[in-house]
């Protein structure tokens, strides 16, 4: 079971996905859970069932004593890199919350910030702790919305499906098609 919180003070957990896309912003959240915040099932996203996750969100909004969701777009991604535009995500996220958090805890083991709040990194922080968990969940179900919205005008690359990870098929739709302007130039596309 995960914990709730790494330390007594008003405590931010931040987390993002689509780092390995290859279209696509990448999206951060940041979440604020009750100190007395409990639920079973939240986990890593990536461990849950779409259905699941679309749960957990309701409960996680309905919950939280704040949170925020941020997306990084494709530009600045090839501009400043992946991992620059995950941090840059993770502290808009942070940037964005109405309450002000006094630290926080990140998923991962690398992260900056300008903001002189402390902070941790925690490696499969996610799968340790109930606010990072919870930003997961945000930060996937939220990104997957705006794939599937974007897959309407580019439904070739079934990105409702893929999300527009790197899959066999979104590989040949885009030798096939070439690429849009929701694609990383600066990845390698196939």
């Amino acid at each position: 079971m995960l914990i709730n919180s790494y330390s007594n003070l008003i405590e931010c957990g931040t987390d993002e996905v689509g780092r390995g896309c290859l279209a696509g912003p990448v999206t951060a959240a940041a979440v604020i859970l009750p100190k007395d915040f409990k639920n079973k099932e939240l986990t890593d996203s990536k461990k849950l069932s779409k259905k699941k996750r679309e749960f957990l969100r309701k409960i996680i909004i309905e919950e939280a004593i704040d949170y925020s969701v941020t997306h990084v777009d494709v530009k600045t991604i090839d501009k400043i890199n992946i991992l620059n535009a995950s941090i840059l995500a993770m502290n808009k996220a942070i940037a964005s919350l109405r309450k002000k958090p006094e630290f926080i805890i990140v998923d991962g083991n690398k992260f900056y910030t300008k903001n002189k709040i402390p902070y941790k990194c925690i490696v499969k922080g996610d799968l340790k702790y109930m606010n990072i968990a919870a930003a997961s969940i945000l930060a996937k179900t939220s990104r997957d919305d705006l794939m599937t919205f974007l897959s309407i005008k580019n439904s070739h690359y079934n990105w409702k499906k893929n999300n527009g990870y790197p899959t066999k098929e979104h590989k040949n739709a885009i030798l096939k098609y070439g690429i849009t302007k929701h694609h990383r130039k600066s990845f390698k596309l196939f």
